[in-house]
């Protein structure tokens, strides 16, 4: 049950995702990104298993920006009329000042709780290889994006190895900023060296096992749209339906 977010198939998720933002974007009121933060949220916490302490730092960033978007919304908004509701530090706010803003901070929430439900239950491989078998992208497109997914934990070993051999020989004694940043090209130029040898033999490996970059018909590892994926898709429909539907109603 807590696995079924993780089973969907990615290039589904992906695309109901697209839908999902784009038609929240037409939507002005304060309602509808709240119920459909709710509903996803709610979504995460029955169908996925999510690390929470990550998703809530991950999500600390978002947070802070929308409350940015809500003073910012109340203090530097344009005049709208209306009915006052209260004075804060001088500013008079009135109802749809807040609205407008409230409705600002909700969307932001909305949006990066959909993005963060596809980060956190998607496997970065499997998607590439979804979008390769469902959406025809172009193998050598995609296997060139997984090869350098592939490398990012590699690039970050020699970063470090670098930077502690350069500790050990006594060249990195800067103490200014911009000392630091003039002496990375000390670390940049090897990392960057060391990644030109590694695509060579990469793309050798590559044509000596018979890639060719041509679109093929079976794969090892084939990645089906199956009877889950309609249901879970149904299910985000029906969310993001209600929270249009809800948010009209409640807005009237």
């Amino acid at each position: 049950m807590r696995n079924l977010l993780h089973d969907m198939n990615p290039t589904v998720k992906f695309l109901i995702v697209a839908v999902s933002l784009i038609t929240l974007a037409f939507f002005f009121n304060l309602w509808t990104p709240l119920l459909f933060f709710i509903g996803i949220l709610g979504l995460q916490l029955t169908l996925s298993r999510i690390n929470w302490k990550v998703w809530l730092l991950f999500m600390l960033p978002f947070t802070l920006g929308s409350f940015g978007y809500l003073w910012t919304t109340i203090v530097f908004g344009a005049e709208t009329g209306g009915t006052v509701l209260f004075e804060f530090a001088g500013y008079q706010v009135t109802d749809a000042q807040l609205a407008v803003a409230l409705s600002l901070a909700f969307r932001v929430l909305a949006f990066s709780s959909m993005s963060l439900l596809f980060a956190f239950t998607t496997d970065p491989v499997k998607f590439i290889m979804s979008l390769m078998q469902q959406l025809k992208l172009s193998p050598k497109l995609a296997y060139s994006v997984m090869v350098g997914y592939q490398f990012l934990p590699v690039m970050k070993d020699e970063f470090v190895q670098i930077q502690q051999a350069h500790r050990l020989r006594g060249a990195d004694t800067e103490q200014r900023w911009w000392q630091r940043m003039l002496g990375a090209r000390r670390i940049l130029i090897p990392m960057l060296a060391g990644a030109v040898r590694k695509a060579e033999r990469s793309a050798f490996a590559m044509e000596a096992r018979g890639f060719t970059g041509e679109a093929r018909q079976e794969f090892y590892h084939p990645i089906r749209v199956r009877p889950l994926d309609f249901a879970l898709t149904g299910v985000f429909l029906s969310i993001l339906a209600a929270s249009c539907l809800g948010g009209v109603w409640l807005s009237s």
